[in-house]
This record gives C-alpha cells, structure tokens and sequence, in this order.
C-alpha cells in the first residue's frame, strides 16, 4: 500500500437499502473538509450480519469511518457494538430519526427495509401514466389504444380529458377518444378488448348547458350547432349505439365530479381487470 492510499480515509456507506441519502449527506459533510481526502464505499442491501462483518473486517485495516441507514433494530445494534469494541466512528444517519418519529407519531415504524424505493417506483409509474394520458389525450394517436390500461369513450364534454387525468394520478395509463357521429369509429377501437373500454354519458340538458357556456367562453356569438339541443340528443344516441357494439360498460357523468366518475370507471372495469367472470 503506497503512502497516498493510505493517507485516504475510508467511508463506509452501509444500506439495507441503495445507500444514496447515507452518501449524499456524508459527501455534504465530507466537503467542509477540503484538505482531508476521503474514498467512499458504498455497501447496498445489507441484510445480514455476515457483510457487515467484511465490511469491519477491511475497515479496520485503514483510517475509516461508517455511515449507516439500517432499518432494522438487530442491525444498527451489531454496528454500534462492533464500531465500539474496533475504536471505528460509525455515524447512525436514520435511526435516531426513527426513534423521534415514534415518539411524535405514538406508534412504531413498519421496519420494513426499502420502502422508499417502492415509493420512487410508484411515482415513476404515475408520472408515464400522465404523459401517456397527456399523449394519447382526444384521439390524438389511436397507436397508444392498445398500450392503454383503459380507454374512456364520449362525446365531446363528457369529462374524457380529466378523468383520465385523474386516473393517471393513481398510476393507470389512459387513453380517450371522442365519438362524433362523421367520424368512422377507427379499427383500433374495435380491436380492443371489451372490458378496456368504458363509455361516459351524460343527461342532454346537462351537456346542452356545458356546451352552451363553452361558446360563451369562446366569445362566439349567436346560436351554434355544438350545443343545439337537437345535435347534442344525436349525438348521444350515436354513442349509446356505439356502446351497445362494443359491448363496454358505461358510466353517466351527469352532476359527477371528477373523482367520483373516475372510482366509477375502476369500479365497472374492476371484473375485467381482475379476469374475473361478468354476469
């Protein structure tokens, strides 16, 4: 070993975990020290005392230090003791954060090792459902149909764009395609299993007075065919037609809020989902 290696301390970076916060604030730390050079070993997913005795074992033979996130108790235990009896410095970055959270939350943690990486995976899967909602928004391109988890149906105003908005929020990639009685339903919509699909209807009234206050908003003046009480009753009997030929359920949306027709679209695709059998 020549004098420039062992003029380098060693930290140890011990997690039952990936180890990145415990490195992130010993390099933080280890910054305040410019003139001292200081090597990082990172040791991930320990989960049994028999790394942590290899990790002793080569830190005893040179200047080193541990820094350890070790959900469990047994664990943080052995590295106290063992640091102690070695004259090792062993700095402790959760537990005494663990204990103050029990304390202020009245009941013990789960101990249950790399939770946060499944929290990091969930929000990952959340933030692609949203960008393939956002992609596949209106009928945009029908080339995402069949990647989609669902496939939400309606004529225009009948909440398709938030809706799936909102269930992308909870992780499920959703696609919608707006039904207009001119447009040819596309062969991709056809090709879909039934139970991806879910119809949103609505009362005419209800839709008339949405659309209505949509021109209003637009500025655009005198009476117009997007909200003719006539076209917007067609219009709904198309869709009903078109859900009858697919076969799909179908969800009312009338005086619904966002949230409440999205539960009701998980609700009546749950069977199919689940592969369960549908009376």
């Amino acid at each position: 070993m020549d004098a420039g290696e062992s003029a380098r301390t060693l930290v140890f970076v011990v997690s039952d975990s990936l180890g990145e916060t415990a490195e992130l604030v010993a390099r933080a730390a280890a910054i305040q020290f410019d003139s001292h050079r200081m090597e990082f070993v990172r040791v991930p997913y320990v989960e049994d005392a028999r790394v942590l005795a290899g990790v002793f074992e080569h830190a005893r033979t040179r200047p080193s230090l541990l820094v350890y996130t070790l959900v469990r108790p047994d664990l943080r235990q052995l590295v106290e003791r063992e640091s102690r009896r070695l004259g090792i410095p062993a700095v402790d970055v959760l537990g005494p954060l663990l204990e103050a959270m029990e304390k202020v939350a009245g009941f013990p943690p789960r101990l249950q090792p790399r939770l946060i990486r499944q929290l990091d995976e969930a929000y990952f899967r959340r933030i692609e459902a949203v960008e393939f909602a956002v992609k596949y928004d209106d009928g945009r391109d029908l080339r995402g149909l069949g990647r989609a988890d669902l496939v939400l149906l309606g004529v225009s105003r009948t909440s398709k764009t938030p809706v799936s908005l909102y269930l992308a929020q909870r992780g499920y990639k959703v696609a919608n395609v707006p039904l207009v009685p001119e447009i040819p339903l596309p062969e991709e919509l056809l090709a879909l299993p039934r139970g991806k699909v879910v119809g949103l209807t609505i009362a005419p009234e209800c839709l008339c007075a949405i659309r209505s206050e949509r021109v209003r908003t637009m500025g655009l003046n005198g009476p117009a065919r997007y909200a003719d009480p006539d076209r917007v009753r067609d219009e709904l009997a198309y869709a009903r037609e078109v859900f009858r030929r697919l076969g799909c359920p179908v969800v009312d949306v009338t005086h619904r809020a966002v949230e409440e027709t999205a539960n009701r679209v998980l609700e009546v695709t749950r069977p199919f989902r689940e592969g369960e059998a549908v009376e």
